[in-house]
C-alpha cells in the first residue's frame, strides 16, 4: 500500500509516517518510480508505534522494544533489558512528578 492509503487506514499523517521512516522504525519498499510501498502489516506496526509513544517511550526505545511488542495495544513481551528499562523510565517519571508537586506548592503559597 502505499503512503496515503496507509494514511487513511491508521489516522496518522504522511508526515509522521515519514518521521516514522527516518527513524528507523517504518521501513517501507521503494517502487521503481521511488513511492513508498508499504507491507500489509503495516497498520499494525504503526498503532504499535503509537502504543509505545503513547506510552512515554522515546524513539530509541520505540526501536529497541518494537519487536517485542504484540497486537495493536501493544502488550511488551517482557525481558530483563525492557523489565530495567521501564523500570529506570519509571522512577524518573517519579522523580519529575515529585519536582512538579513541590513546584505546584511553591507557586500556590505565593496565593495565599
Amino acid at each position: 500500500m502505499l503512503i496515503g492509503e496507509l494514511s487513511e487506514r491508521t489516522g496518522v499523517s504522511r508526515r509522521a509516517l515519514r518521521y516514522y521512516e527516518e527513524q528507523g522504525l517504518l521501513v517501507p519498499e521503494r517502487a521503481c518510480n521511488g513511492y513508498r510501498v508499504y507491507a500489509q502489516d503495516a497498520p499494525l506496526i504503526v498503532s504499535q508505534i503509537q502504543g509505545l509513544f503513547a506510552a512515554g517511550f522515546d524513539s530509541d526505545a520505540v526501536r529497541q522494544y518494537l519487536p517485542c511488542a504484540r497486537g495493536s495495544a501493544p502488550q511488551l513481551e517482557m525481558c530483563a533489558e525492557l523489565r530495567s528499562h521501564l523500570t529506570g523510565r519509571a522512577a524518573e517519571l517519579e522523580a519529575q512528578a515529585k519536582t512538579l508537586t513541590r513546584l505546584r506548592e511553591k507557586m500556590l503559597a505565593h496565593l495565599t
